[in-house]
């Protein structure tokens, strides 16, 4: 990593605005929660109703044909719970004001939000996708799988305007990257796209780093479980779009009953709260933790994105599995985004379910680690960080780094010149 380009602090700005709205950071603490005051609460309820009682069946019978023709929220009291909840409408409202779109729908897990949106295209008539790899390594497996019906084109982001047909109905990016963390150009990728949807999966930068709609994406995936939620407490997928997709979604979720529980959608109102400020600080410490890894010679590399962030991921010179056998203070366990900082082995774990071949082509090699930074203090960090990497050599070149414009350029990135990972097999994407 170049001097200049070592990150020194996060890029997040919570004080830029949501579109048409107030400050980042107040929508995160006040979004989906403006009501509250007129009914003289403070914090917002839970409603654990299954079902909601109706002396008006004829009235009943018109709002369920009302939902089923469009997948619009039904006016008046609710109906059933599979059809939606007052409290996880209210953290759907607010990530949909975090992420600049007319709205967003909520489901059990991140996987049964993306196959919410294949079986919405699928409907249509439409199972093509293309897709840049890499992928979370489950997304990738539904895809070449087919278990949905979908085929699904690998190409880097050069190439997809080429590899649409006329029976595409999505577009896949993930930005920055799982877990190779390079980054893709979300404005160029969406005018390739031309008519066809572009999803991005935006788990890793959260609304705070980065708003793929404002970029032109009309989907926005998001993990829910990790940083939304921010405590590995909670277990939730939420995509944000327009309201036309939203009404699609939330029938294909009635149908296929992939709802989010209330309990975990007051979890996820209440972590949004304090997103802006979790997402700040973990990512000072990551930037930090990059610092002291770049040039260690136990590291051959290192990568970061342009746009910040939590993530890091760093190849090792020695046996990565000696590193997640030697971590204390750091969590050696899947998952990301929560308050305390976790570390695994991709090509063990989170991508083993992809092919070997297409796994290394996309960069995830066998000596990569993936951590998500958390709220610890830094020193702490590095000193359990330090020991589990063991003895330094006596001598040994720095390491070589993917990081900021290096890593964009991997996948496509502005002003790149090489593609992305793909099915070449170029270095970059995500996953």
């Amino acid at each position: 990593m170049d001097s200049a380009s070592m990150p020194t602090s996060p890029s997040a700005d919570v004080r830029a605005p949501v579109p048409g709205s107030r400050a980042l950071a107040t929508e995160a603490v006040h979004a989906g929660r403006d009501d509250l005051a007129d009914q003289g609460l403070h914090a917002p309820p839970i409603d654990l109703s299954t079902t909601y009682p109706s002396h008006d069946s004829r009235g009943e019978a018109a709002r369920v044909d009302a939902f089923a023709a469009t997948g619009a929220d039904p006016d008046g009291p609710p109906v059933y719970g599979r059809l939606g909840n007052p409290t996880v409408a209210r953290f759907e409202t607010a990530l949909a004001r975090l992420e600049g779109t007319e709205a967003s729908v909520a489901f059990a897990s991140g996987m049964a939000a993306l196959s919410a949106v294949l079986l919405v295209r699928a409907s249509m008539g439409l199972r093509h996708v293309v897709a840049v790899r890499p992928l979370y390594g489950c997304s990738d497996h539904l895809l070449t799988a087919g278990l949905l019906g979908s085929e699904v084109t690998w190409t880097d982001p050069a190439g997809i305007a080429e590899a649409l047909r006329p029976d595409t109905g999505l577009v896949i990016v993930e930005s920055p990257a799982n877990p190779t963390l390079a980054e893709v150009d979300l404005r160029a990728v969406a005018h390739a796209c031309g008519s066809v949807p572009l999803l991005v999966d935006n788990t890793f930068a959260t609304p705070v780093l980065q708003r793929p709609a404002g970029d032109g994406a009309r989907l926005v995936l998001h993990s829910a479980t990790k940083y939304l939620g921010g405590h590995g407490d909670v277990l939730a997928g939420v995509v944000a779009c327009d309201e036309e997709f939203a009404g699609r979604l939330r029938l294909v979720r009635f149908a296929t009953g992939g709802v989010l529980h209330p309990l975990a959608g007051y979890l996820l109102l209440r972590g949004l709260s304090t997103l802006p400020v979790r997402v700040r600080a973990a990512s000072a410490n990551a930037a930090e933790l990059v610092r002291r890894l770049t040039g260690d010679p136990r590291v051959t590399r290192v990568h970061y994105p342009r746009v910040g962030g939590a993530m890091v991921s760093f190849e090792v010179r020695g046996d990565p599995h000696e590193v997640i056998a030697g971590v204390r203070l750091i969590t050696p366990a899947v998952s990301l985004g929560s308050v305390d900082t976790l570390i695994q082995h991709p090509a063990s774990i989170s991508h083993r379910i992809v092919d070997a071949d297409d796994r290394r082509g996309a960069g995830v090699s066998d000596r990569l680690l993936r951590m998500s930074v958390g709220l610890e203090d830094v020193d702490d960090l590095w000193a359990d960080l330090d020991r589990a990497l063991g003895d330094r050599p006596g001598a040994g070149a720095g390491a070589g780094t993917t990081s900021g414009a290096e890593a964009g350029r991997g996948a496509g990135a502005p002003g790149a010149g090489a593609p992305g990972a793909g099915a070449s097999g170029a270095r970059g994407g995500r996953g």
